[in-house]
């Protein structure tokens, strides 16, 4: 469950505090055959990374290297030709986001 910026995980065959706070910061994976379909202008972050980014214009920014959390909003890092931070806001700065195409358009200046 969230625990303001961090989530928080029972394992059944951790129980003591010690053992606890050494795993603090330890990535966990998740089968995503568990991970609920998400809803509709939801994704998963790893579905998103890898795609292509592209400007409302055509103009080609890169590919989406990861995602951060703000706290306000999810951050899209671009790598193009050079490093972009990309706000993954729908619809104001993400207009559209296309498995088949491998494509994320965005309303973007390309020289921000």
């Amino acid at each position: 469950r969230d625990q303001g910026k961090n989530l928080i995980a029972v394992f059944p065959d951790v129980t003591d505090r010690d053992t606890v706070e050494a795993m603090h910061g330890t990535e966990i994976y998740v089968a995503r055959s568990v991970l609920p379909p998400p809803k509709p202008d939801e994704y998963y972050w790893v579905d998103l990374e890898e795609l292509q980014v592209e400007t409302v214009e055509g103009v080609k920014l890169g590919t989406v290297s990861h995602l951060f959390s703000t706290g306000s909003n999810d951050v899209m890092v671009v790598r193009g030709d050079r490093e972009r931070l990309v706000p993954f806001v729908l619809p104001d700065f993400v207009k559209s986001v296309d498995f088949e195409a491998n494509l994320i358009v965005v309303d973007w200046d390309p020289d921000f």
